[in-house]
């Protein structure tokens, strides 16, 4: 079965929550690790997102 592409908002919502869960006062070390670790797979893929956003406008602006 195919997976299902996350759009761009859907991923910069959820770097917005690993970024959050960092900022929590109570966060162990074990679990800061693995929030940092999902906020970056999340803002790779935004970056990702907009890079073929700006590939495609500048295609199209050609």
């Amino acid at each position: 079965m195919a997976e299902k592409k996350i759009t761009f908002e859907e991923s910069l919502k959820k770097l917005e929550l690993a970024a959050e869960k960092l900022k929590a006062q109570d966060t162990s070390l074990e679990d800061a690790i693995t929030n940092y670790e999902e906020g970056l797979k999340h803002y790779r893929e935004c970056s990702r997102i907009l890079d073929e956003a700006q590939q495609k406008v500048e295609v199209l602006t050609k």
